[in-house]
Parts: structure tokens; C-alpha cells; sequence
């Protein structure tokens, strides 16, 4: 299984159009891509945009990793959020690759178009996760050399986050052993799940002060989520997840269904309800997963960018594992990963916290509780800092987000956006991108 070294050698194209049924979108631009096997049977999919431009080799280059766990960069990275084109193949005005070359990993293995061939492929922990990583990135840096001067940045969304801090970390010490080339530059965590316990205990409270929780609601989140609380602390994760679900189905119920991912923008599916005896790990696929796969994203990607790929193995489906991805990580999904971000910032990596206002499953109020428990020396001259505001790039004058820059350490709080934040709002999203790279 896998691509022979024939179609791997053809990956490599100057493109200048997309075939989609039977029409042509123009498409400008140098791209690569190809597979790595990260351990025996355990296949890794990889799509790389070079930056456009004349001046695109003074460009960092960014990794894109998607949330879930199960979310797939190549596709709803890609084309919902930063890549060249939507997922109707039209080009993006907001595009990352105006600012930086594109590197869009399907991680862990399983999600989007990475495979594996057993059950026993399947990650159960971050550490499983950057170790995987590692050896693609090794692979990567390795194949193309041209990049190893430039630098190199992690941007990530939502569980895409957690997974980005264990992978800063090891790539940290890969390259201070010599075993990884890279100019790692930073790592960005997006909505980020690295205090799982910190959003699921504010969700009451925001809820609440949006008008979107009652007195009784309230009592009943609240209560629900007490209860995962207690679980994380006896350190029975799987029960936490469990718990984390039940917690969600308070919220729901309570809320006329408010959309987690944006408390604004009404579902436009059909509202998931639990049922009964329904498979928890099912549920939470069916919230987390589903949102990242929807009909027409999956037809794309089953369908012509598959034919266009041409090395994708005939049984394997785009998003055909991310159930099974997501079920193997479930007695991992409610550990923090805050420790990490503290020797991240210790270790002089410069790490970005941004956050979208409208997000709740990873709500702003969650994200800077855990901020502030960082023992990370630098943390008190950060809390004296005032917070400074930036324009919305398309309406001067209109405070789009603020931003506070401590030393390595850096938090945007993104306003009128949700958990996507780049699909909500696409120009402040690129400002920031610019603004963490020091293009601006």
C-alpha cells in the first residue's frame, strides 16, 4: 500500500489549473505532496503550497494542524479556512499563502487521507503523536532541504493545539540533538485544547452572561461539569470524556442547541441529539468530527482533488478513520497539556495564545485561566501589561482584535469570531499571521 516511487516522483508540479467536473480553476502556484510511513503500516499525508510571490523564498513557512482529534488539514484546513482556493475552487482573497509556504499535515495518522493499515496504527497519546510527527518532519526537512533555513512555525486549531505543544516540545529537542534540520520559529495554539478542565468549567459562566443560560441551565451545567472536574482530579480520564459528553448534552438541552463552535451562528444541519444507548465516543464523533466532514467537503475530497492527488491507495477514503482516530485518543482528550506550554516558554520557544469571542468550546474565559497558572518566569511582566487593540484590516477604525506581547509569549483575542477563527473572520486571522511571523 502506499504511493510507488513513479507517482511520489510526479508530486512535485507547477500547476495551473484544478479539474472539477468538467471546469477549470486556475490555481497559480508551485505545490508538492506525498506520504510518509511514520511506523510500519501507519501512512502520513502531506500537501505543501510554496508562498506566492517573487520574494517567496523570504518566506517562513507555517504547518497547519487540524483539531478533533480526526480533523483533516489537508481538507478543512485547506479549504474552509487558509488554502488558495474554497472548497468551490474559487481563489481566496485571505489566503495564508500570501504570507508564507503552507504545509498541511492529516495528523494523527488515520485523519483525512493518512491510513493505517492495523488497528495497532492508531495514536493513543500526544507523546504517540509527536513522535509521528517527528519522523515526518524529519522526512520533510530532510526531502527538502530548501526549507531548512527558513523559518518554521506551528499554527493549530482547537485539539489541533494540544497536539502542536507536544510536537513543539520534542521538535525543540530533535533539533538541539542534531536529529531534525529546521528553523523552527514558534508555535501558534488556536482555540486550543490545553486545559480541557479550564473551558468545561467556564462554559456555565459564558453561557450565562451571553443570555444563553438560565438560573436552572446554569445550575445544571454547572453541576454536569463538577462532575468531570471531580473525575479529571481522581485522574480517570476515560470516565472525564464520558462525563465531558454528558456535560455537552446539558448544555444543549438547556440552550435550544447553541452551536459550540460559534454561540452566534445558528446549527445549519440537523441538530445533533444524544439517544438513547447511543456509544458516547459516537456522539462526540458525530459534535466533533462531523462539523469538519461535512457532504459536500467530502465529495470534493473523495472526489476530485482525490483523482488530482493520484497517489491516494484505492481502499482508502478521505476521513474514512476519524471515527476510529478520535475513539483511540478518548482516554487522552481531557489531559492538559499546560506543564508542556510552561517548558515550551522556559526553553525560549515563542508561543502565541489566540482565541476567538464567540467561541465556546474552547471559550476565552478557559483559555486565560490556565494562562494564568503559567510558572513561566515572564508571566507577572505579562499580566502588567495593558492589552493593545488592532484594526480590522477592512474596516479602519473598528477594532477587529486586541493583542498583548510579553517577551516570547503573545495572546490575540480575535473578536466576532468563533472556534474557525480564519473561516470567521479571514483578514484579521491573515494580519495576525503576519504580526507572529514579524512580517508587520
Amino acid at each position: 500500500m502506499g504511493p510507488t516511487a513513479a507517482t511520489a516522483a510526479a508530486t512535485v508540479v507547477l500547476l495551473t489549473t484544478v479539474v472539477s467536473k468538467g471546469l477549470l480553476s486556475p490555481l497559480a502556484g508551485k505545490e508538492a505532496w506525498n506520504y510518509v510511513e511514520v511506523r510500519p503500516g501507519a501512512h502520513m499525508f502531506w500537501w505543501l503550497y510554496y508562498a506566492d510571490g517573487p520574494s517567496a523564498e523570504e518566506l517562513p513557512l507555517v504547518m497547519w494542524l487540524q483539531g478533533g482529534p480526526g480533523g483533516s488539514g489537508s481538507g478543512f484546513g485547506n479549504f474552509e479556512e487558509i488554502g488558495p482556493l474554497d472548497k468551490n475552487l474559487k481563489p481566496r482573497e485571505t489566503s495564508w499563502v500570501q504570507a508564507a509556504s503552507v504545509l498541511f499535515v492529516d495528523n494523527p495518522v488515520g485523519t483525512g487521507f493518512s491510513y493505517t493499515e492495523k488497528p495497532d496504527g492508531f495514536t493513543t497519546d500526544v507523546a504517540m503523536v509527536a513522535s509521528d510527527m517527528l519522523v515526518l518532519l524529519n522526512h520533510f526537512f530532510t526531502e527538502r532541504a530548501e526549507f531548512q533555513s527558513v523559518p518554521f512555525y506551528i499554527f493549530s486549531e482547537s485539539y489541533g493545539g494540544k497536539m502542536a505543544a507536544a510536537i513543539s516540545l520534542e521538535l525543540t529537542k530533535a533539533i538541539a540533538q542534531g536529529t531534525v534540520k529546521c528553523n523552527f520559529a514558534g508555535v501558534a495554539l488556536g482555540d486550543s485544547w490545553i486545559s480541557p478542565l479550564d473551558s468545561v468549567m467556564t462554559w456555565g459562566p459564558y453561557l450565562y452572561t451571553t443570555s444563553l443560560l438560565d438560573d436552572y441551565g446554569l445550575a445544571e451545567v454547572s453541576s454536569a461539569a463538577q462532575a468531570v472536574k471531580d473525575a479529571v482530579e481522581q485522574e480517570q480520564f476515560q470516565k472525564a470524556t464520558e462525563l465531558w459528553s454528558l456535560t455537552e448534552t446539558a448544555v444543549e438541552q438547556n440552550t435550544n442547541g447553541v452551536n459550540f463552535y460559534n454561540i452566534l451562528t445558528q446549527e445549519t444541519d440537523e441538530k445533533v441529539k444524544s439517544s438513547a444507548g447511543e456509544d458516547f465516543i459516537s456522539l462526540l464523533s458525530r459534535r466533533h468530527i462531523r462539523p469538519l466532514h461535512s457532504q459536500s467537503l467530502s465529495e470534493l475530497m473523495n472526489g476530485p482533488i482525490r483523482k488530482k492527488l493520484g497517489i491516494i491507495p484505492q481502499n482508502v477514503t478521505w476521513g474514512g478513520q476519524a471515527e476510529e482516530v478520535f475513539s483511540y485518543m478518548a482516554g487522552d482528550f481531557m489531559r492538559p497539556v499546560v506543564d508542556i506550554v510552561d517548558q515550551l516558554l522556559s526553553a525560549g520557544v515563542n508561543v502565541t495564545v489566540y482565541n476567538g469571542q464567540l467561541d465556546l468550546i474552547v471559550d476565552t474565559m478557559g483559555q486565560e485561566l490556565w494562562v494564568k497558572r503559567l510558572k513561566w518566569e515572564g508571566l507577572s511582566g505579562f499580566n502588567k501589561l495593558r492589552w493593545t487593540p488592532l484594526d480590522d484590516p477592512t474596516s479602519p477604525g473598528i477594532t477587529g482584535a486586541f493583542c498583548k506581547t510579553y517577551k516570547n509569549f503573545a495572546f490575540y483575542w480575535i473578536l466576532k469570531a468563533g472556534h474557525m477563527i480564519p473561516s470567521d473572520q479571514g483578514p484579521m486571522a491573515l494580519q495576525m499571521l503576519k504580526m507572529i511571523t514579524q512580517q508587520n
